[in-house]
């Protein structure tokens, strides 16, 4: 629900952050300066309906936006990037925004389609930082046993996560994810990042970012130091090899003497679903091969140009999140909604938005939403 009692200073911060603009570069293109912006960020003065329309020019929300003031109520955890050190702020607060905004189109849809609730396994409040037998209770949990996990992706859709691909608004950018409690409901996002169109990769991704889905009540990035955040990095990577490659299993593989070669490792990678580096790092880690057979793999993988792409990279295909789009394929291709009555079924969640901002966050075709839309309906021919 929502209610508008004058201009929300905070969604005009939200727009410009989302659009990946400082208030100095709205400034310029919008003419308005930033001591003014500035202002009506901070809710001291209102814009008048010329300098309005300004704004809504240069950051192209719809002008009910800028006035809704939700009543949800609403709790953003925190975002975990997997490339802090590479990624700015800008595009870290712009990332932010498009989840948020991910959320609230998701509830629209949810109006429409019943997605699966989100089934998550619950850390105990004493979890001692057990990785591995962590990664067990997980499969444990989901029935996976000792099976292969060669899409995770898949299983997260199916377990209530919601999983989509980075925003085309943004540079590249890693994986990230975030939770948020809408009404005391807690809503699960993973935003998976290029991977260099490489599966391998995207799988480990996913399972790093469940990690982090997981383990969200143990860490505060508020203040976290550079080597505290790589430390928390460090623990995912190493849940996500424990998840991807079970102890058990992975032992009875490397009883050959095979394991000190790196076409070994290679050959796993259709097992395993992860990169070669990832198995013989795992390998390590179970101390089944030595650090200096370890050094002497990881060299093998540098001197062959293997860290950049790996045997089998490109011939594997990259998987897809399918449940929003599949979604959105139920709303407007079967059920025949138009775009304005999707629009609007999101207003009343709190948050108007265009055709072009739902398009950009859920990747979908320019114009996808107009499909139903009198002007351009579709053309129905007969087969002779």
């Amino acid at each position: 629900m929502k209610t508008q009692v004058g201009f929300n200073g905070k969604r005009l911060k939200a727009a410009r952050l989302y659009r990946g603009l400082t208030i100095s570069e709205e400034a310029k293109m919008s003419d308005i300066s930033k001591q003014a912006i500035s202002q009506f960020e901070n809710g001291k003065t209102e814009p008048r309906l010329e300098t309005l329309m300004k704004i809504m020019q240069v950051l192209r929300f719809p002008r009910e936006y800028f006035y809704e003031n939700p009543e949800d109520k609403v709790v953003i955890g925190d975002t975990y990037f997997r490339s802090l050190s590479s990624t700015s702020n800008k595009e870290r607060l712009a990332q932010i925004e498009c989840v948020k905004l991910l959320v609230a189109i998701y509830r629209g849809i949810d109006e429409y389609i019943a997605f699966p609730e989100l089934n998550l396994y619950t850390v105990p409040e004493d979890f001692d930082f057990d990785i591995e037998a962590l990664a067990k209770n997980v499969r444990e949990f989901w029935n996976i046993g000792n099976d292969r996990i060669l899409n995770l992706v898949s299983i997260l859709e199916k377990n209530g996560v919601i999983v989509s691909t980075r925003f085309t608004n943004g540079n590249k950018i890693d994986a990230y994810s975030q939770i948020e409690n809408i009404n005391d409901k807690i809503i699960a996002v993973i935003i998976l990042g290029d991977d260099k169109e490489n599966a391998f990769r995207r799988n480990f991704s996913a399972a790093h970012e469940l990690g982090h889905l997981l383990l969200d009540d143990f860490y505060d990035i508020e203040g976290m130091s550079k080597i505290e955040y790589k430390e928390m990095e460090d623990t995912m990577n190493r849940f996500a090899g424990a998840l991807l490659v079970p102890e058990e299993l992975y032992r009875m593989d490397l009883q050959t003497n095979a394991k000190t070669e790196l076409n070994f490792y290679i050959q796993m990678k259709k097992k395993y679903g992860v990169s070669a580096a990832t198995l013989i790092v795992r390998a390590r880690q179970l101390e089944e091969i030595t650090i200096n057979q370890y050094q002497y793999l990881m060299k093998q993988l540098s001197q062959k140009g293997y860290r950049k792409c790996e045997p089998y990279d490109k011939e594997t295909k990259q998987m897809q999140p399918r449940y929003l789009k599949e979604a959105m394929k139920m709303i407007i291709e079967e059920d025949k909604v138009t775009g304005t009555e999707f629009l609007e079924v999101v207003s009343e969640k709190g948050v108007s938005v265009s055709e072009e901002i739902v398009e950009n966050i859920l990747n979908l075709d320019e114009g996808y939403l107009r499909m139903n839309d009198s002007s351009g309906e579709i053309v129905a021919l007969e087969r002779r």
